[in-house]
């Protein structure tokens, strides 16, 4: 069921009410060359970092807000499926880091761990040559479809910053909210249907979108992958999927059996299997895991014990490194795999997570976000709206920003190994060149 959206009164202050919103997953921002002091009066200090060290140093702060973020999402819904995008979310707050001024400044700089430089100019340059990078990478390929975008939807009648207006040239966009709350709200919806190929539909419900509207970030992305070592369709049976609290549902079970990368992680207490996507051109002649994959999905299987998927996560959020060493530890060789075929769509409320995180204050009528106005009007937001959608069969697949058998070894067992999905998992979809999380979620039983 979505989450209810709500509004502060518009007689709380004068800032009125500002909605914040995620129509899907990924953010791409697309600046334009700009003056100094643009960001903040730190823009014309020089950084001895080179791109390559500030690409790193932000994928670095990326991955550290990942971990923390799943496992806070986790603990807020822990009985229910999960998917969301947290390299949707970090860029939306990227942005906002953008126009904040003051402490709202210094909590999101340390919320985004972006403490290794005092530049907001050095920040945006790594963000958005990587962004570029990634969005160009996929555009490349045969095999995979991922496109990002987003919208800065003003107000008509906002002052923006004559700088920002530069800097997102291609970004922004002036909706009329006072004349036409509702037709912009309508007209918002469709942007986000059509960034992600008709997958959100009615992100917006009526009255989300009202007179004092000041400005909607809206951030859409879409991921549709195919496999490289494909489930085979006449394989899949419907087999007992066992949830904790002793509940059994039976499930379409996929099945293949090939060369994958597998490992047993004793310091996270799972199996991890990769299921790599095909890039297309050479990996698509490749007879084993790890050969061309740039974009995985990885399964992390816990044993089928009551609390060990929440320790699995907390373990990941306590050392944040052990996610990339596990990616490249695992063992190609032969794998019996089951997988549930399933899908997932969810909205996400985000004030209550990234309160749990310590940034709460972000929804204070006190938070500083004046560097979108030069000064001229206060902004705060309300909320941090996700909507996402996963579906995941025997081709691949599609992401719209999800065994009581079980043995824990960390030796090797004969070939070939089993990796049986028939209880609660971790998936995330991974991509190694930039070392983002792109989606991911928790499995723990089939949607009603």
């Amino acid at each position: 069921k979505a989450s209810s959206f709500t509004m502060r009164a518009s007689s709380a202050s004068r800032a009125g009410a500002i909605l914040l919103l995620l129509g899907l997953v990924a953010v791409l921002l697309a600046p334009q060359p700009t003056r100094s002091q643009c960001l903040s009066e730190d823009d014309k200090k020089s950084d001895s970092l080179n791109a390559k060290q500030s690409h790193e140093r932000l994928y670095k702060g990326e991955s550290i807000f990942t971990l923390q973020l799943l496992d806070a999402i986790n603990t807020a819904t822990p009985n229910e499926n999960i998917f969301f995008s947290p390299y949707s979310l970090y860029n939306v707050l990227l942005m906002m880091y953008f126009g904040a001024r003051g402490n709202t400044d210094k909590l999101l700089r340390t919320g985004l761990n972006l403490q290794w430089t005092d530049s907001k100019a050095t920040v945006q340059e790594a963000y958005d040559g990587a962004r570029r990078s990634l969005v160009g990478r996929f555009r490349e390929s045969s095999a995979i479809g991922f496109s990002s975008v987003d919208k800065l939807f003003f107000g008509t009648h906002i002052p923006i910053a004559p700088c920002m207006r530069e800097k997102f040239a291609e970004t922004i966009e002036l909706l009329d909210y006072v004349q036409d709350p509702e037709g912009q709200r309508v007209y918002i919806n469709r942007w986000v249907e059509n960034a992600t190929r008709g997958q959100i539909k009615d992100l917006l419900i009526p009255g989300a979108i009202t007179q004092n509207t000041k400005l909607a970030i809206a951030n859409a992305a879409y991921f549709k992958g195919s496999w490289q070592t494909k489930f085979k369709a006449g394989e899949t049976k419907k087999e007992i999927f066992y949830s904790y609290g002793g509940q059994q549902d039976f499930v379409d079970m996929m099945h293949v059996e090939g060369t994958f990368s597998h490992a047993a992680n004793e310091e996270l207490g799972c199996h991890i299997l990769e299921l790599p996507y095909s890039f297309g051109g050479e990996d698509e002649d490749s007879n084993g895991a790890g050969s061309m994959n740039q974009v995985s999905m990885f399964v992390f299987l816990p044993p089928y014990e009551p609390d060990a998927l929440s320790k699995l996560l907390a373990r990941l959020a306590a050392n944040t490194d052990v996610l990339h060493q596990v990616v490249n530890d695992g063992i190609s060789r032969k794998v019996d795999v089951k997988l549930p075929k399933f899908s997932i769509e969810k909205q996400v409320e985000m004030k209550p997570v990234l309160e749990r995180l310590g940034m709460g204050k972000l929804f204070d009528q006190s938070a500083n976000f004046t560097g979108f106005t030069a000064g001229q009007e206060p902004i705060w937001f309300d909320e941090i709206l996700q909507k996402s959608k996963i579906e995941v069969n025997e081709e691949g697949s599609v992401a719209a920003s999800a065994t009581v058998a079980f043995s824990f070894r960390s030796s090797r067992p004969a070939d070939p190994a089993m990796f049986h999905c028939n209880h609660p998992f971790v998936f995330v979809i991974y991509d190694f060149t930039s070392r983002s999380v792109l989606f991911n979620g928790v499995y723990r039983q089939p949607e009603k």
